[in-house]
């Protein structure tokens, strides 16, 4: 196995890992919406699974690990969006405590 496909496979795989981490997440951001009554734009949660699966796909079709602009830049969009929403949610749940 060369190690493009190596990368490949473990990229696929972390994708996975993450996508299923995030309808966790949001699950439960749905659960408290409905509980509390109070918005927690758990739909947004699909934005860091689709930048993730852009970003992905990016940096396995490419011969490279690195060095791509727009795969980097799909990975901070993911990022910044899940620290966003998480935090959001977080605060809702932790409202005057």
């Amino acid at each position: 196995m060369s190690d493009i496909s190596l990368h490949q496979f473990l990229t696929i795989y972390a994708w996975f890992g993450l996508a299923t981490l995030l309808f966790l997440l949001a699950l439960i951001a749905r659960f408290y919406e409905r509980l509390s009554g109070q918005r927690t734009y758990y739909q947004l949660f699909a934005v860091p699974i689709l930048a993730f699966a852009g970003a992905a796909i990016r940096f396995s079709s490419r011969n490279q690990v690195t060095g791509d602009a727009w795969g980097e830049l799909l990975l901070l969009l993911t990022g910044t969006s899940l620290a966003v929403l998480c935090l959001h949610v977080y605060r809702l749940m932790t409202s005057g405590r």
